[in-house]
């Protein structure tokens, strides 16, 4: 489980393709604290620590996860958003983000805001996913509060420290980001849909 603090942004050195997989080498501050088989949230996904090599750690994307995030993009020299697993006695600073992407959203609006910034995200609202006002919602792993949601779309406000110390500072109009809906809405949702079947 993860908060959508983001810890620091990982540089992806290396990407190499192994049958329907694929193997994304990274450099980031804390790789010497890394150990194999730790997770650590890419972008909001959860994927294990495969190797270890001086400043370099690899981990691994199956087809499933390459079909619903945007991993399969990534080209060698782009950042990455990475957070460790929360401790159990860890402050919840965010809200619960479980590194399970439901699904990837088109940024279709960056409007700066007097110091501040405001994205608009538009997805495939066929899916059963929502956003409601002021709710959660995990962008590239970032834990953000949801302005102007409407039926397939949604606003994030972004402060400074977030738009610099995160990959926000690279998203643009086309750029294709990692979405996590709030659990607590995605069970509500699923219940609601099973009910009007009924």
């Amino acid at each position: 489980m993860f908060s959508g603090i983001v810890e620091s942004t990982a540089k992806v050195v290396a990407i190499k393709k192994e049958q329907e997989n694929l193997h994304i080498t990274l450099e980031c501050p804390f790789t010497q604290e890394l150990k194999i088989d730790q997770s650590i949230a890419h972008n909001g996904v959860c994927l294990t620590v495969v190797a270890i090599d001086g400043d370099r750690y690899t981990v691994t994307a199956i087809k499933e996860t390459l079909i619903k995030s945007n991993l399969g993009l990534l080209k060698e020299g782009d950042e990455v958003n990475v957070e460790r697993s929360m401790r159990p006695d860890a402050l919840l600073d965010g809200h619960i983000v479980q590194g399970h992407v439901d699904q990837t959203a088109m940024c279709t609006k960056v409007q700066e805001e007097d110091g501040s910034w405001y994205f608009t995200f538009e997805y495939d609202d066929t899916m059963g996913n929502i956003t409601v006002e002021k709710g959660s919602v995990a962008v590239n792993g970032v834990s953000l509060t949801v302005v102007n949601s409407r039926e397939s779309s949604f606003q994030v406000a972004i402060i400074p420290y977030t738009y610099e110390h995160t990959n926000f500072h690279n998203i643009e109009k086309g750029s294709i980001v990692n979405i996590e809906f709030d659990i607590i809405g995605k069970y509500i949702a699923k219940l609601m849909s099973n009910y009007r079947k009924k």
